[in-house]
């Protein structure tokens, strides 16, 4: 069984050293950081395979890291903050985290939360898919490779990104709701269904020519989304 590598941004040593006791139960290798410039380096000497990141750290900040980590990388990032407004959460996924715990925080939902983030991840990777194409328009996905390219041009996702728009696209013209997307992609209730809305409006800003006129994820109002095509 693969043992995947986890690095723990955090400046608060008791939380850090607490995080890593419990995904080291659950068979996980752990590299700790104490500020967002230790994170990156770190990141770029190891294979790391998820990262927790805290916001508030000295020397750079978590919003900077996630947004440096994005520039190189997008395995899953999993912001744990003690900022819990909307409009911190809605800015930490915009910048690039797949998800938003904050503080304090139930040890076990943690290890769910990175438990899921891993299986969607990795699991490509293990799947045998006779059609691994799915192409509609001008939007392309290889579902083994867990790749997107529009109109030739490889488009960067997001891990949750790339789960949603693969979701829509396997049934094109099917009608999601907002909480059947987020029961389907993070494998769990719907409680913060609005996440949901966040991630759509990115997959628009980056497969899409004109976002606010989409010629592919389309609204059914009052009703959820659809990805349009034959």
């Amino acid at each position: 069984m693969k043992s995947y590598n986890i690095l723990v941004c955090e400046d608060d040593v008791a939380i850090a050293n607490s995080i890593e006791i419990f995904l080291k139960n659950q068979n996980y290798n752990i590299f700790k950081a104490y500020d967002g410039l230790e994170g990156l380096k770190i990141f770029k000497e190891n294979k790391i395979d998820l990262v927790i990141m805290d916001l508030m750290m000295p020397n750079l900040s978590g919003e900077e890291a996630i947004i440096k980590l994005r520039e190189i990388s997008y395995v899953p990032i999993i912001i744990l903050s003690a900022k819990s407004e909307d409009m911190d959460k809605i800015t930490g996924l915009n910048i690039g985290a797949d998800d938003y715990i904050t503080k304090p925080f139930n040890n076990l939902e943690l290890i769910a939360r990175v438990n899921s983030a891993i299986r969607r991840f990795y699991s490509y990777q293990v799947k045998k898919v006779n059609d691994d194409i799915i192409e509609i328009g001008g939007v392309k996905l290889n579902t083994l490779e867990k790749t997107a390219n529009v109109d030739g041009k490889t488009v960067h996702l997001t891990s949750i990104e790339y789960d949603i728009l693969e979701l829509l696209m396997k049934n094109p013209n099917r009608v999601f709701s907002i909480d059947e997307i987020y029961e389907r992609i993070w494998n769990e209730p719907a409680l913060d269904s609005k996440t949901v809305t966040v991630h759509i409006r990115r997959i628009r800003e980056k497969i899409e020519i004109d976002p606010k006129n989409p010629m592919y994820i389309k609204v059914a109002w009052g009703l959820g989304y659809k990805f349009e095509g034959d």
